[in-house]
């Protein structure tokens, strides 16, 4: 089985407004979406887009978490949440017009007792399965959480994914996860320089490898994405034509496509195309990556 964690998920409540937002006084929507999300939970969305089941685990609050929890199981998908006595699951406001202006709520606080849960539950995994790590770590946990998480695995022979970056990424690299998913940009921070070729990018990610990776898929927007795997083998691919609408989601849908992709076949090349047009797919659309997007640009790469 495939788990995703979201520490802290949310409601978008996505206002479109047909003339610039005007602060200080009143504007009218011209519509309005409410959208659930999180980065684990739009890797789980992915997922179900493409047959593969997967369970969601994390922490929801008050009646907005139930809303939300509604919400995912109308979609088909599995969740097991944590249920926090206190607070409320976050509401981020994101305004599009024109320039899109984002409020992010802020979310509950996490108690030891709700993490120990947390614990718990990922006590369980096996070799059998595979944990996704995705985004950052709410403030009300230590931020040396994910590498905790892996070190309490370690022995299990569970295939962890982790999509975050600098000091929590670096940080869990000595407990070997399957995969990491950086992007260009955030490989250089690391390594604390510009990246501007393939070399330089194989060169940093046989850096990370080195220090206990073993895959690495480098994603990089329009020029597509870039993996070593476990084998020492570079594999490239491109990307496919179509017109960038939305970069919410594609980094997720990277992820899921490629986990998907790798789980079924145990092919690297065929995981990173794959992976490709599920982040493509959705960089291409209003939301999330559908079933018949990614089998459209799959036919290009």
């Amino acid at each position: 089985m495939i788990y995703t964690v979201t520490f802290n998920p949310a409601i978008d409540y996505v206002v479109r407004l047909d003339t610039p937002l005007e602060v200080g006084t009143v504007n009218r929507a011209k519509g309005e979406d409410c959208v659930l999300g999180g980065k684990g939970i739009n890797v789980s969305g992915v997922l179900a887009q493409l047959g593969c089941e997967s369970v969601a685990l994390g922490f929801v609050a008050g009646e907005t978490g139930a809303w939300l929890e509604r919400g995912l199981a109308a979609q088909g998908l599995r969740t097991d949440f944590v249920h926090l006595e206190n607070g409320m699951t976050r509401i981020n406001v994101k305004i599009k017009a024109g320039q899109e202006t984002e409020l992010n709520g802020a979310g509950p606080d996490i108690p030891a007792d709700a993490m120990h849960r947390l614990e718990e539950q990922l006590d369980r995994l096996t070799a059998e399965d595979i944990l996704i790590l995705a985004g950052s770590i709410p403030q009300s946990l230590p931020q040396d959480t994910y590498e905790k998480l892996l070190a309490r695995l370690e022995g299990h022979g569970v295939r962890t994914v982790v999509d975050a970056t600098r000091d929590l990424l670096v940080n869990v690299l000595p407990y070997r996860p399957f995969l990491i998913k950086p992007n260009n940009h955030e490989l250089g921070e690391i390594l604390g320089k510009e990246l501007t070729t393939d070399e330089e990018i194989i060169a940093a990610a046989r850096t990370l490898q080195q220090k206990g990776a073993r895959n690495v898929l480098v994603s990089m927007a329009g020029d597509g994405a870039l993996l070593l795997d476990e084998t020492g083998t570079v594999h490239r691919m491109g990307c496919p034509k179509g017109k960038v609408v939305n970069s919410v989601g594609a980094g997720d849908s990277m992820v899921a496509g490629f986990v998907a992709g790798w789980q079924s076949t145990g092919d690297f090349l065929h995981a990173l195309r794959l992976g490709t047009a599920c982040g493509s797919a959705t960089a291409f659309s209003l939301g999330l990556a559908t079933r018949e997007k990614i089998d459209e640009l799959l036919k290009q790469l």
